[in-house]
């Protein structure tokens, strides 16, 4: 579905700061993935997302994307047109909400993203359809529709983001640790929400995570970056196998150095 070819990010280029951030990534992402990706930080995972959400334009490569049987070229696309397609979500749950608008609110500004209309009225069909949808949240946020979202607690927002990101079923989304600034029982909520909804939604997903846990168990596929590059790429039945001890095991031998700390292996 989305196809990256030798896409490399140097900045400052030319300059004694002259520092590669991304160095001739190959990758294929295929309908339906849900790839995790790890690796130490500045490995390049979030620059990789920063190219493919639009933030960045490469230096090097092209980015291409079938839709309906066409393969368009989006390497020097604006972000705000992606955003039509790749949705994303970071690591901290004030960035994926409006917090000083209701729920409501943001719900319609999520449903503008998937509608072909030019307006979209808050109707009790609307809102009766909103309530739905947040009930499947599990948290009672369907009672608070009128409320602004900076009283929700971080996990309910994060939550809620999730909810926001998949609701126009966005051909790709990007979750940049999305879990890391949660308490250990809200990650876990939002975490089921994210693989019940990459399920029920056949969403083509891509995860940055410190969890190797998370890494290891979700998702058919598992990257594993270093200094900008793809050290390697592994699949379900390879995947299925794997401890996190293995996953730095690996590492160590492709690039002869430490990838995560301790506390990482007990996550």
């Amino acid at each position: 579905m989305i196809d990256i070819r030798n896409i490399g990010i140097t900045f400052a280029q030319g300059t004694p700061d002259e520092n590669i951030a991304l160095h001739d990534i190959n990758l294929s992402v295929q309908r339906g993935d849900f790839i995790t990706v790890v690796g130490s930080n500045g490995a390049g995972k979030t620059t990789l997302f920063n190219v493919l959400a639009g933030n960045l334009l490469p230096t090097t490569g092209s980015i291409t994307m079938k839709d309906a049987g066409s393969t368009i070229d989006i390497t020097l696309q604006k972000e705000f047109r992606r955003a039509r397609y790749i949705g994303r979500i970071f690591q901290s749950p004030l960035l994926g909400t409006a917090g000083k608008m209701s729920l409501e609110d943001n719900l319609m500004i999520a449903s503008y993203k998937g509608c072909k209309q030019l307006k979209i009225n808050l109707n009790k069909r609307k809102r009766d359809e909103f309530k739905t949808q947040l009930a499947e949240l599990g948290m009672g946020l369907e009672d608070r529709l009128a409320d602004n979202v900076e009283l929700l607690s971080g996990g309910q927002r994060q939550a809620l983001s999730l909810l926001m990101a998949t609701m126009s079923h966005p051909a790709l989304l990007l979750l940049d640790e999305h879990t890391a600034a949660l308490d250990p029982a809200n990650a876990a909520i939002v975490m089921g929400l994210t693989t019940r909804f990459a399920k029920e939604r056949a969403l083509t997903v891509m995860m940055i995570t410190h969890n190797m846990r998370h890494a290891i168990e979700t998702g058919n596929r598992l990257l594993m970056m270093d200094s900008g590059e793809i050290v390697f790429d592994i699949g379900t039945e390879e995947k299925a196998k794997l401890l996190p001890e293995d996953l730095v095991t690996r590492f160590k031998e492709l690039k002869r150095r430490e990838i995560v700390s301790d506390g990482m292996l007990l996550q």
